[in-house]
Order: C-alpha cells, then sequence, then structure tokens
C-alpha cells in the first residue's frame, strides 16, 4: 500500500489537510479540531466500519498523533483536544512514542495461524495429516481437513504439503512487517508496538490494511511557524523527485515551498555529499588499512539505532559521520544562524532521529512527503502549476543516497576518485530483517574490510513510509536524476569541513 491511493492513504491525507486548516484558524483552532471527527464521519452511513461513531474515534485519536500528541487513555474520559495548548505553538519537539497503534481502529488479526480454506479438495492423499509432527491436522465431518489451534506449532510443513495450496498462512501484518520484532498483542488481541524495540521505520504503518497505526506530525505547529513569520528553511531529501508528479523537477519544488512560506531551500543531498567524502576517508585511512575490522554508514536512522541497541558490540563500527539530514540542517545555520529547519524527506525514523539532544537543535521540523502534499493541497498550491527556481547544490553521489546501494556506491565512487590506490569492498542490506543478517555475518568476521550500508526500507529510502508513489517509481526518478546531474562526486576536501 505503500505509495499507492488506497482508502487509508486519502483518509490520511484528508485528516492532514483538516489539522492543517484548523492551524490556520487562529483562535478558533481548537473549536476546528473537535469538528473534524464530524466531518469526515457525518451522520448516516458508515464508510469505512460498522458505525459512525466508531469512524469518529478513530479520526479523532488520528487528528490527535496528527498534532503531535498521544493517544487519549482509553480508561477515562477524554476530549480530542486535551493537552492541546502544548502542542498550540510554533515550535514543538517529538516526544515518544512516535508510531502508535489505535486500539479502536485494530481488527484484532490473527497473530499466527495456519488455517485451511475452502479450496480443500478432500483428496485421497492426505499429505497434510502425514507432513504433521505434532497430529494437528485431522479430517471433519464434511471431508476436509481441520487444524487444531491448541496442537499446531507453526511450522508450515502443511501448508509446504498441499498440493491445492488449500492451507493459509495467516500473519498479523504489521507485526510480519517488523524487522525487529517490536509488534506483539495486548490482552484483548489487539496489536501493541514495544517502544524499548521500536526504530521507527513505519513499515508497520503502511503495511496494515485498516490503517490502525500511525506516527505523530508537526503539520499543526510548522503552519503555526509559518504563520508567524521569520526565516523558515526547507532542506528536502533526494527522494523527493518524481514524489509530486513526474513533470515536477526539484527545482519546481523549490518554487512551490517558497510559494507556501519557506525562505529558502536547500538539497539534503548536499549533507550525503559531504558525509560520502568524510566516510571514503574513513574507510581509506582505516578500514583498508586493518584499524577497524569494518565501517557501517549511519545515514538510516533506523538501521543505525537497530545496530546500537541489538548489536552493541558493534556500535564503534558505525560511521561517527554526520546524517545528510544533520550535515545539511548545521550548513543552513552556518549560514543563516536565526533560520529554522524543516526536513522533508520519505522517512518516519527522521522524527525520532531529530528528537535526539544532540540534534534538537539543528533540525526544527521533520515532515514527510505525505504531509507536505496535504498542505499544498489545503493551500491550492499544485507544484506542477510552478515557475522554476533553480537549485544546484550537490552531486549525483549524494544524490543516488535516496535508493537501496545508493550509499555504499556514493563512497565507492569517492575512494575509487579520491584514493585511487585504495580497493573496496562494499555490502549492503535493505529491509531491517535482512539488514540483522547482515549485521550478525559482520560481527562474526564475514564482512571484514567492507564499507556495510544498511537500509530499513525496501529500497531504500524511496520505500519510506511517508512517499507519495511506490518505490519502483521513486527509484526510477532517483536515478534520473543522479545520472543528469552537471557533478558526479563531490570533492575530497569536503570530508575537512567542520561543521560545529
Amino acid at each position: 500500500m505503500r505509495g499507492s491511493p488506497t482508502e487509508i492513504n486519502k483518509l490520511r491525507r484528508r485528516i492532514f489537510r483538516e489539522v492543517a486548516r484548523a492551524a490556520r484558524a487562529g483562535r478558533g483552532a481548537r473549536e476546528a479540531l473537535e469538528a473534524i471527527p464530524y466531518a469526515i464521519a457525518p451522520d448516516g452511513v458508515p464508510q469505512y466500519r460498522e458505525s459512525v461513531y466508531r469512524e469518529r474515534a478513530v479520526v479523532a485519536e488520528r487528528v490527535r498523533l496528527s498534532l503531535g500528541l498521544s493517544l487519549n487513555p482509553s480508561d477515562e474520559p477524554a476530549r480530542l483536544t486535551d493537552g492541546f495548548r502544548a502542542s498550540d505553538v510554533a515550535e514543538m519537539y517529538y516526544e515518544p512514542p512516535l508510531v502508535q497503534v489505535i486500539p479502536s481502529a485494530c481488527e484484532k488479526c490473527d497473530e499466527n495461524r495456519f488455517i485451511v480454506s475452502d479450496q480443500c479438495m478432500k483428496c485421497l492423499a492426505r499429505s497434510c495429516i502425514s507432513a504433521c509432527p505434532v497430529n494437528a491436522v485431522s479430517v471433519a465431518e464434511d471431508g476436509r481437513a481441520h487444524i487444531d489451534d491448541a496442537k499446531c506449532i507453526r511450522c508450515g510443513k502443511c501448508k509446504a504439503a498441499c498440493p491445492y495450496e488449500a492451507i493459509v498462512h495467516r500473519r498479523r501484518p504489521c507485526a510480519a512487517a517488523c524487522g525487529v520484532d517490536a509488534v506483539s498483542s495486548d490482552g484483548l488481541g489487539r496489536a501493541v508496538i514495544d517502544a524499548e524495540k521500536c526504530v521507527g521505520c513505519g513499515q508497520c504503518m503502511v503495511t496494515c490494511p485498516f490503517g490502525a497505526i500511525a506516527d505523530k506530525s508537526q503539520i499543526f505547529q510548522l503552519i503555526r511557524a509559518l504563520q508567524e513569520g521569520g526565516e523558515i528553511v526547507a532542506e528536502v531529501a533526494p527522494a523527493i523527485v518524481g514524489q509530486f508528479g513526474e513533470e515536477v523537477t526539484l527545482w519546481k519544488m523549490k518554487s512551490a515551498l517558497k510559494r507556501l512560506g519557506f525562505a529558502e531551500v536547500y538539497e539534503v543531498a548536499l549533507g550525503a555529499d559531504v558525509s560520502a567524502a568524510t566516510e571514503a576517508k574513513c574507510y581509506a585511512e582505516k578500514v583498508a588499512t586493518g584499524e577497524l575490522p569494518f565501517l557501517l554508514t549511519s545515514c538510516c536512522p533506523s538501521w543505525s539505532m537497530l545496530a546500537k541497541r541489538q548489536f552493541p558490540e558493534l556500535a564503534d563500527r558505525v560511521s561517527s559521520a554526520l546524517t545528510p539530514m544533520v550535515a545539511t540542517a548545521r550548513t543552513i545555520k552556518r549560514e543563516r544562524p536565526s533560520a529554522r529547519v524543516v526536513f522533508i524527506g520519505p522517512c518516519a525514523a527522521k522524527k525520532l532521529e531529530a528528537m535526539r539532544r544532540s540534534v534538537r537543535s539543528d533540525v526544527d521540523f521533520v515532515i514527510t512527503f505525505e504531509e507536505l502534499s496535504a498542505i499544498f493541497e489545503e493551500q491550492g498550491i499544485d507544484p506542477k502549476e510552478c515557475g522554476e527556481d533553480p537549485l544546484h547544490d550537490a552531486t549525483g553521489a549524494g544524490r543516488g543516497y535516496a535508493v537501496a546501494g545508493g550509499v555504499a556506491a556514493a563512497v565507492e565512487a569517492c575512494v575509487r576518485t579520491h584514493y585511487p590506490e585504495t580497493r573496496v569492498r562494499v555490502e549492503h542490506a535493505e529491509t531491517l530483517r535482512e539488514c540483522k543478517k547482515l549485521l550478525l555475518l559482520a560481527g562474526h568476521g564475514k564482512c571484514d574490510g567492507a564499507l556495510i550500508e544498511g537500509m530499513a526500507c525496501p529500497g531504500g529510502c524511496i520505500g519510506g513510509a511517508g512517499v507519495n508513489i511506490p518505490a519502483e517509481r521513486g527509484a526510477d526518478a532517483v536515478k534520473r536524476f543522479v545520472r543528469d546531474s552537471t557533478h558526479k562526486v563531490p570533492p575530497k576536501d569536503l570530508s575537512e569541513l567542520k561543521l560545529p
């Protein structure tokens, strides 16, 4: 469902638009927010669930998250806007938990279950029965196979043995999508996220077919800040190309953002160039010489958190280079000390990164492409209709960070260009489950001498939770962007750049 126009995405977008509209209501914002559930789920026939009352309850919680607030308690009376005063500001940092399950929206999906479907042909072979090691499969009165849940050990041998593929493995989609096993069940069978394990990638959110998982947003606070005036600067991730239409160039996006009220626009690929040059130097001087066994990239916050939390013995192998978001933000604030910086990208985990005490002074807001689309729609701004405002901040190497393998390719290009005597070995993985496998191999000495790139999302940043288009289209747009870049590799001296 990532980047596709599903009913869930349409609902999310509408809620974002309504919250954006409420932010412009001034003193009437609280009343405008309280009215949103009734505007989206009016009296009459429910659109998505069995009753309008449940629909309103779900919308109300989505609105709270869109305000940057946590969900209301489910065991005591509460209004949608309880705690609103804390969020009715022009600046508010994200506070954990970032990604939350909305209890009233969760459909209590099966966690892990094998079920015999109506495709069972009542065959004579009964391969499913003979394949089961615990005698959990039997023949029901109607002649079809039946699986006893109490006996079943979820090994899947019955499913593999059925020649008609009549046995279905049903797993909770959000749990299956979580590469760090942070999703489990509460006492009522509803999904719940363990904040201590969660790395904020948002894959559970985009996978849930009922839209029961959502993340917090700073849409409301950003619009308040734009209303106040002052110098607000956007830094846009390289994955932005193609996200607002094939014909919307980076130059058009810069023009559209200025119409929205931003003072200036920078490419995050600028920071990626700094990161690539820095990691190339580290690789040539430390990994290639044997001082470090390998180097882990640091640009993906979910990958970095995974490495540090689950493989603490490898923490010192994570690159100390500033992430592209932070490097670009510090560049902006060095040039514009009074500016507030807004990171615009495809990534939910960047919101977690911006929570860090060491980053809060650099990045003031983080919003996704999806959230920006809603702001444009609410303001009646169509990037396709905007003029072009030139923007040349980065090289093809930095712009390639948006796709899986692009970080490693950028660092490798820098090593080959600036340290031609150094041989380079690169390894990369995408999705957290594959990243864990690669980290296990690295920990056992199987990746010595390598630059190791990890991307939490399938396809890289273009598969993030906040994109507008499918990953394949996003990847094609980024590759064209890289190919058409005037400069291919950042200069060597960027590795010496000191950003406070």
